[in-house]
């Protein structure tokens, strides 16, 4: 029996990002209205986690706006995760807090971080179409330091940015180079007061990309993340046929997604198997 493994995301640091990411609300060059706030509360946090654990969740991610970590951001999500890792031993910490060196890194490792999120986004071609304040290279090689630090590597991106059939074999021989421990796959949300076409991607051609980084990658948790629900509709569960065999639950960084019960109501009744704790 196939296994789902779902994943939860804490945006405890939203908004106000110095980098010019086309795709992203929270960046201040998009000027998109969202909720901005420098950290959510300890309180707030271990609640969003206890929901995760009790709707099923494997993992939680803290998730920070801005282009990297500085000492102040690095103490602030270690002092979460240690009291996350008090309170609920069960969850696989994630943390997604932009570029990373490998002292960071292995801070956040003895802290009980378990793995690091850090897209690729797109090609390393393309990239420069999407962002000019930072390099692709500079998030190729963050990924580098998380494996060299000894932690889980996530590396994903989104599709329907822009980039063309190329890009994404592109992409995903780097993701292929990188061999992560897991992979979220997002789907663009389209955002009026983003630069980038409003254009919601193809579902037949979402899934296609599913597979094919299936195909590259057959060993991977392969998740889809961001734009579950507006790209794929009442038709979500065919990805779990095209490869993926993970998802996001609950809300995203700025944008609502199903309720978890529904989600995992439809997972039970397709007769997969949610993945329990384990670390």
């Amino acid at each position: 029996m196939k296994e789902i493994f779902l994943c939860a995301i804490s945006n405890i640091s939203s908004g106000n990002c110095s980098e010019d990411c086309s795709f992203c609300t929270q960046s201040a060059y998009n000027n998109v209205d969202i909720k901005k706030y420098k950290q959510k509360s300890l309180e707030k946090i271990l609640e969003e986690a206890i929901y995760a654990k009790n709707n099923k969740a494997i993992g939680f991610c803290l998730v920070t706006a801005g282009k990297g970590l500085d000492d102040k951001k690095l103490e602030f999500v270690c002092k979460i995760a240690k009291k996350i890792n008090n309170e609920i031993p069960e969850l696989n910490l994630i943390a997604c807090n932009g570029t990373a060196n490998k002292e960071q890194l292995k801070e956040l490792k003895k802290a009980k971080i378990s793995s690091y999120n850090h897209n690729l986004e797109t090609s390393e071609q393309y990239y420069k179409n999407i962002c000019s304040t930072h390099s692709w290279k500079e998030r190729f090689q963050t990924c580098l330091n998380v494996k060299d630090a000894g932690l889980k590597l996530c590396t994903g991106g989104i599709f329907g940015l822009g980039e063309d059939e190329q890009d994404r074999i592109s992409f995903v021989k780097s993701l292929s180079e990188l061999q992560p421990h897991s992979s979220p796959l997002n789907f663009f949300h389209p955002n009026d007061k983003l630069p980038l076409e409003s254009k919601t991607f193809d579902i037949d051609e979402a899934l296609k990309w599913i597979a094919y980084t299936r195909k590259h990658l057959p060993n991977i948790r392969l998740m889809v993340a961001g734009g579950r629900e507006i790209t794929f509709g009442k038709r979500w569960p065919e990805i779990f046929q095209a490869g993926a065999n993970s998802i996001v639950i609950g809300n995203y960084l700025t944008t609502f997604g199903n309720k978890p019960n529904d989600d995992i109501d439809t997972i039970t009744n397709l007769g997969y198997k949610i993945a329990k704790f384990c670390k």
